[in-house]
């Protein structure tokens, strides 16, 4: 099983970046994808996740309006559109899948300048 991410950089505060999650070693579209991040000196933080179809996501109250997740089935990816970023969004950012105690990503870092 491997999740390997690419996206992410530096933007200005009201920019905005997409995160994509390439996936292999299992049957993508049997599973539940998550999006995690985990700022400097501060806990992990639950970004958003989105259900096996694509038909159902869900997110944190620090990103709803500005973030959205979908997914690709016919390319197993994932992606995390970032929009109006903030200074606070700056972390690394992490795919996840609910395999066994959890597959991850390699990550990638987002830094939002003020």
């Amino acid at each position: 099983v491997e999740l390997v991410q690419s996206g992410g950089g530096t933007v200005p505060a009201g920019g905005s970046l997409r995160l994509s999650c390439v996936c292999s070693g299992f049957t993508f579209s049997d599973y539940k994808m998550g999006w995690f991040r985990h700022p400097q000196g501060k806990d992990r933080e639950f970004v958003a996740a989105i259900n096996w179809s694509g038909s159902s996501a869900i997110y944190g109250d620090s990103v709803k309006g500005r973030f959205t997740i979908s997914r690709d089935n016919a390319k197993n990816t994932v992606y995390l559109q970032m929009n109006n970023l903030k200074p606070e969004d700056t972390a690394v950012y992490f795919c996840n899948v609910d395999i066994g105690s959890g597959i991850w990503g390699q990550g990638t870092q987002v830094t939002v300048s003020t």
